[in-house]
């Protein structure tokens, strides 16, 4: 008895540890971003007026309320920055790929790019062993190269915007204008998604659905840097020359993953149905039917809030540079189909009862869905053009 009440007392005294720790720890947080805003404003603000602020106060309060609800994304903004760093300060100091192996090698962003590729190969190979072979070793170092294709994704982002500026002062922009940038966003946002989804869920099976999809994602990127040599910076058309790129373009990437991660838990779920029927060790690593349900769901949700968002704000964007708010060029067209086909399974996944669809119903409508995304996102550039082509091949 006196040793359960020992154990007990050092779980309850571990228990405040935690808590202690976790109070400090998003208390730095919250200091950490407050001064790192106020040092961007100190360092831009000749350049800033209104829509600089509301532009700084989005990404403040969004990345404040993502820091503080999941502890992992502190560590991650961190490492980025440390990561990223380094290879910064090689091109302040004048040096590029050519004269420093370092940055050959390591901090130039297409090298990062690459080896980003890496981590998220391995990823894929280790949760797609978990999930057929049950080894959780594996899992383990599938979730461990997730991380390190994020990390290394969003450092080389952040160096990539560093380059911009090398080639010429006049050329520096954020580097979303391309398809190569564009599917680096892609892969990095949806990896982080899904960590953060796997985080609520403490079950790794849903990275075998995940991590391969991200790896497409990731050869496509190769092939478009290979062979259109879109990985080279070159200068950007007046038009995204905005600051209405820095906020429509994330909304639209947070949508675009969690639309993709809703397509892969409902194939998650078609598997997990037919291994129910089938009594295979499929269905002990997938969580059960309705929670899948439920994830694909939140998934869908959350990417409708930020594609409505990311429109609209598009649609500002385009009454300024165009003159109208609305031209049904076809990529807009193609937004408009997104936004109708998510917002009809929401409406009907919201009815009661014998109204609402089931669950097969959705899932399966989840991943149908996976085409009109994903022409909305690249098959508009590829084979329609219009106004929006600037990633066109």
């Amino acid at each position: 008895m006196a040793l359960d009440t020992a154990e007990i007392g050092h779980r309850l005294e571990s228990v405040g540890t935690y808590a202690a720790q976790e109070k400090w720890q998003r208390r730095a947080w919250i200091a950490f971003l407050s001064v790192g805003s106020l040092f961007v404003w100190f360092l831009f603000r000749a350049d800033f007026w209104l829509w600089q602020y509301i532009i700084l106060g989005i990404w403040y309060a969004g990345l404040m309320w993502f820091g503080l609800r999941w502890p992992a994304f502190r560590r991650l903004f961190l490492v980025v920055l440390a990561v990223a760093a380094p290879g910064v300060a090689l091109y302040d100091l004048g040096y590029t790929a050519k004269t420093s192996a370092l940055l050959y090698w390591i901090f130039q962003s297409t090298s990062m790019f690459y080896w980003m590729s890496l981590a998220i190969a391995l990823s894929a190979v280790g949760y797609y062993r978990y999930l057929y072979a049950g080894h959780q070793a594996s899992g383990d170092w599938g979730h461990r190269f997730a991380w390190v294709a994020v990390v290394l994704g969003y450092a080389g982002l952040a160096i990539r915007w560093k380059q911009t500026y090398v080639g010429h002062p006049s050329w520096g922009h954020i580097p979303v204008t391309n398809m190569y940038d564009a599917m680096v966003l892609l892969c990095t946002t949806t990896a982080l998604f899904y960590l953060y989804y796997e985080a609520q869920e403490k079950k790794r099976g849903l990275g075998a659905f995940a991590m391969p999809m991200i790896l497409i994602a990731d050869i496509f990127l190769v092939w478009v840097g290979v062979a259109y040599h879109q990985n080279q910076i070159q200068p950007v058309i007046p038009a995204l020359q905005s600051f209405w790129i820095k906020i429509h373009v994330p909304c639209e990437f947070i949508a675009y993953a969690n639309f993709y991660l809703a397509a892969m838990v409902g194939l998650a779920y078609l598997l997990r149905e037919r291994a129910g029927r089938l009594g295979t060790v499929l269905a002990e690593r997938l969580p059960d039917g309705k929670r899948l349900e439920r994830i694909m769901s939140s998934m869908i949700m959350f990417g409708f809030l930020f594609f409505t968002v990311g429109t609209i704000l598009g649609a500002v964007w385009a009454a300024k540079a165009w003159g109208g708010f609305w031209s049904w060029d076809p990529k807009e067209t193609w937004a408009l189909i997104v936004w109708l086909n998510y917002a009809a399974f929401l409406h009907l996944r919201s009815r009661k009862g014998s109204a609402r669809p089931t669950g097969h119903t959705l899932a399966w409508w989840s991943v149908i869905s996976l085409v009109t995304v994903t022409f909305c996102f690249i098959g508009v550039d590829l084979f329609l053009g219009g106004l929006h082509s600037y990633a066109k091949l």
